[in-house]
């Protein structure tokens, strides 16, 4: 069975299928084709949430993973960063879960938070 994909690597969004005989069509650059090639055999995502924050200027900082992340785990790794609460102040790049659940990817601040 063919399977179709709409490209999320830039704005154009192509439509791209990846046929039973192993051909992948619709894809106008290296970066679409590879992007299918990827979710064929290891969907991955950047994650993007946030964490809370004791005692800081905000309640939450956002956070992200530092790499993609199997797809089939992204609501785990929610699930665990919604376990934590981190210290202000924090910095943008700080580690706030080394090794989330074991899949080598850190989790880490993206907006400096100071303390109150």
């Amino acid at each position: 069975m063919d399977r179709e994909f709409t490209c999320i690597v830039c704005p154009k969004g192509c439509h791209i299928t990846a046929h039973e005989d192993g051909t992948i069509t619709g894809y106008t650059c290296l970066r679409g084709l590879n992007y299918v090639k990827q979710e064929l055999v290891d969907p991955r995502r950047t994650l993007t949430s946030t964490v809370k924050v004791d005692n800081g200027q905000l309640r939450v900082c956002p956070v992200k993973s530092q790499d993609t992340l199997p797809k089939d785990r992204v609501f785990d790794v929610v699930a665990e960063i919604d376990k934590m609460s981190i210290k202000a102040p924090v910095h943008i790049g700080d580690v706030v879960i080394e090794n989330v659940l074991g899949l080598g990817v850190n989790i880490i601040a993206t907006k400096n938070i100071g303390a109150k």
